[in-house]
């Protein structure tokens, strides 16, 4: 298993040019910090589009989805910072966000690039779509210059938490999410097309399949 633990936080959004230099500030020197640092999280990515569409993927890996509507991260979403504060209602854009249940993950690490590939199951068919997916993903992680394949799915409850901080941002929240992480933007982009979406469509999936290729720009695991 690549990712570590059992759940996820999956951020998407544009950032408004003006506020690049303060955003890539608040969010190395601070918000991943603070993040990774709540107990039960482990790990934290920021990745930029590669060609996708919002421009940044943001991933939070975390023990448990209990972990993700606790006490202590809950705490800080009701008690955000004076940077978090000012940047998120001044400079995100496009915004969406899930906390997500880890239904599948294979790999050997992290990959320089991910393909990240959003879409929705049509009602009643959520069974037999992920058992498509779980057919379909392992062979995906053994391909060459793979890092990892993984499976998550959105809790909505967990997602729509009213706090401080999401209601300053109001962020959409995702369905299903599929990540594909590649050596190379090449190789993360060959084993994305390995999912087609006529059988996607076929197993279950919606019509509406949202794929992004993005790179890595910074990685933070808990010490």
């Amino acid at each position: 298993m690549s990712l570590l633990g059992k759940a996820i936080v999956a951020i998407w959004t544009d950032i408004a040019p003006e506020g690049l230099d303060a955003f890539y500030e608040w969010h190395n020197h601070e918000h991943m910090p603070e993040r990774v640092g709540i107990p039960g999280f482990l790990r934290g990515r920021r990745y930029r589009a590669i060609d996708a569409n919002p421009a940044y993927f943001k991933i939070y890996e975390a023990e448990s989805t209990a972990v993700l509507t606790g006490p202590h991260y809950v705490e800080r979403l009701n008690n955000p910072t004076r940077a978090t504060r000012h940047i998120i209602p001044a400079y995100f854009r496009n915004m969406i966000r899930g906390v997500c249940n880890v239904r599948f993950s294979a790999g050997v690490g992290i990959g320089g690039s991910v393909v990240t590939l959003r879409f929705a199951a049509v009602p009643g068919r959520d069974g037999e779509l992920e058992r498509h997916l779980a057919g379909l993903l392992p062979g995906i992680a053994t391909m060459p210059m793979i890092a990892g394949a993984h499976l998550c799915v959105a809790d909505a409850s967990a997602s729509t938490i009213q706090t401080s901080e999401r209601k300053s941002h109001g962020a959409a929240v995702p369905d299903w999410l599929v990540m594909i992480e590649g050596v190379t933007p090449e190789s993360a982009s060959v084993a994305g097309d390995a999912l087609h979406p006529n059988d996607l469509q076929r197993a279950g999936a919606t019509t509406k399949l949202l794929p992004g290729l993005y790179g890595l720009e910074n990685c933070l695991t808990k010490p």
